[in-house]
């Protein structure tokens, strides 16, 4: 089962994702478990899979929709949660997050999955993918259950680095811009830049610098630039982009997923109180089935690595097989489009745009449409 995976048969016209199956908290059955769900929904895709193979071949064994789907690529050593990113980039070669990576650099996956440990993933893309020329930091992206039509609002950065100047915030900008064209199909997308306030005088010198670097550039990248947005603005319908720093952004998703955890709670004791409540339960079924859906977060798994050389997708740790499933689904989208062509293209043509004319005097051309 081992082997290239454009040699095989079986991956002849589909699009290949490489998979690193030891990354996640529940071990690679639950990985296995992901990548046959997005089997069953999509005859286009193919998978090469990273990891032990006496541990891999009998879990892939037992879903029959696998097979000739699969190929899995031999290798002993696993990234923990608790290993250094620095340590990982020392000795991380012969592990499955950097076999899963080599796939994508040797050009036999379109795309990269792996729930392990964040730090050591963002560190070893970086290190054998490489930065798109002209972005000073790769940002992670993810999906916000929103308000606006689309159902989700990006957000970025949420934790790839802590720190971002207004050069960065205006990168992620342009690369938030890309993102939300090619996953949502927002031909023209808002973009808000989160602060403590609306008000154009409020916030650290670095924002109020992004804010006029992002709206010069509104128009040579052609997005809609909002302004300032607060966080009550994150899940709301103002901005489609919503673009922070990655301590920022890291704080702000941790206290999304702990409130919608307490929500959680609190409803189901709320049913479950007395024999009164848990007839109303069974009366809104229907209802609450709806919101939970709603809210769920495994449907939005999966924070992508912007502005590197090739498609990464973060999925969270703890993620479930649905989970699993939708970050394979948002890898594959993004590959059939060609995201990370478009974003380095994009990402070029602005750096490039804005150098010329940061060294002209003509106004005419800097705000030119």
């Amino acid at each position: 089962m081992t082997g290239k995976p454009d040699q095989s048969k079986a991956q002849t016209g589909k699009i290949v994702i490489s998979v690193d199956a030891m990354g996640g908290d529940a071990g690679p059955a639950v990985v296995v478990a992901g990548i046959a769900k997005s089997a069953e929904k999509n005859p286009n895709i193919g998978f090469i899979l990273h990891g032990p193979e006496d541990e891999l071949a009998p879990l892939v064994a037992k879903r029959r929709i696998l097979a000739d789907r699969v190929v899995i690529r031999h290798v002993d050593s696993v990234v923990t949660m608790d290993d250094k990113p620095s340590q990982v980039m020392r000795n991380g070669k012969g592990t499955s997050m950097w076999s899963a990576l080599d796939a994508v650099k040797n050009g036999e996956a379109a795309g990269v999955v792996s729930c392990g440990n964040t730090g050591a993933l963002m560190a070893l893309s970086m290190l054998r993918l490489r930065k798109v020329p002209g972005v000073n930091r790769p940002a992670i992206a993810i999906l916000w259950p929103s308000r606006n039509p689309q159902g989700f609002n990006v957000m970025l950065d949420v934790g790839a680095d802590v720190r971002a100047d207004a050069q960065d915030l205006l990168q992620y900008a342009l690369m938030g811009t890309s993102y939300t064209r090619n996953s949502m199909d927002i031909a023209r997308p808002r973009v808000g830049l989160l602060n403590v306030g609306t008000e154009e005088h409020k916030g650290r010198a670095e924002l109020k610098e992004a804010h006029a670097l992002i709206a010069e550039n509104a128009g040579i990248a052609d997005y809609e630039f909002v302004g300032f947005v607060e966080g009550s603005d994150i899940p709301g319908n103002v901005a489609d982009v919503i673009v922070t720093d990655g301590f920022t952004g890291n704080v702000a998703i941790k206290t999304g997923e702990g409130t919608a955890s307490l929500v959680r709670s609190a409803l189901r004791e709320a049913f479950e109180y007395s024999f009164l409540s848990k007839i109303a339960a069974l009366l809104a079924y229907t209802s609450l089935s709806r919101l939970a859906k709603r809210i769920d977060p495994r449907r939005a798994n999966g924070g992508v690595f912007l502005g590197l050389n090739g498609t990464v997708v973060k999925s969270h740790g703890g993620a479930d097989a649905t989970g699993v499933s939708a970050a394979v689904k948002l890898a594959f989208r993004l590959a059939e489009q060609g995201f990370a062509e478009k974003l380095a293209a994009r990402v070029a043509s602005a750096v490039e745009l804005t150098q010329d004319a940061a060294g002209s005097d003509d106004d005419d051309r800097i705000s030119t449409k």
